[in-house]
């Protein structure tokens, strides 16, 4: 048998074995990403309405997370609550950032991956990118999404840039006519 304390299954198999939730199938673990050592980000879900897929891994004042996070040698652990729809997902796994809003490409790239631009407050990018980028790497990985991030005010510039081209592009003059 071979075990790598760095592999996300890991992580997975420790919430399985510290969150009674989990091993009753009540909260499901349906993505996780990690940089071992440092952080982490974890998706659940919930298969009962009236059970918080968060507060029952975070637990009492965080009493089951923090026996992960020992386990793990203080890594922090970001949990997130899993979405279908994929702007959703994407937004809360860029999380604790604030995202103003989401869109998803419509195709895929030439790797298969689909992409998303995230466009969130200027006082939120950096902490949306995270120190390194590390938020936004780990947020790519749980959602499986190319992610771009823009700030509004460089995307009101580039907006304003696109409508600048097409004004330009449909001015008509008496020349056009003859």
């Amino acid at each position: 048998i071979s075990l790598s304390r760095t592999h996300p299954g890991y992580l997975a198999r420790l919430f399985e074995t510290e969150i009674p939730e989990i091993q009753e199938g009540i909260v499901i673990v349906k993505a996780t990403a990690r940089e071992a050592g440092e952080r982490a980000k974890v998706a659940v879900a919930s298969t009962k309405r009236d059970v918080d897929p968060i507060g029952a891994c975070v637990g009492l004042r965080g009493t089951r997370i923090q026996v992960i996070s020992r386990e793990l040698r203080g890594e922090k652990i970001d949990i997130i609550e899993w979405s279908h729809d994929p702007a959703t997902f994407v937004a809360r796994a860029l999380s604790p950032a604030k995202v103003s809003s989401v869109t998803i490409g419509e195709e895929p790239d030439e790797d298969g991956q689909f992409s998303a631009l995230v466009v969130v407050p200027d006082n939120q990018l950096s902490l949306a990118i995270g120190k390194k980028g590390q938020n936004v790497r780990l947020a790519a990985k749980l959602t499986g999404w190319r992610i771009d991030i823009k700030s509004e005010e460089e995307k009101r510039r580039e907006v304003e840039a696109q409508f600048g081209a097409l004004e330009g592009d449909g001015e008509l003059s008496a020349d056009s006519f003859a």
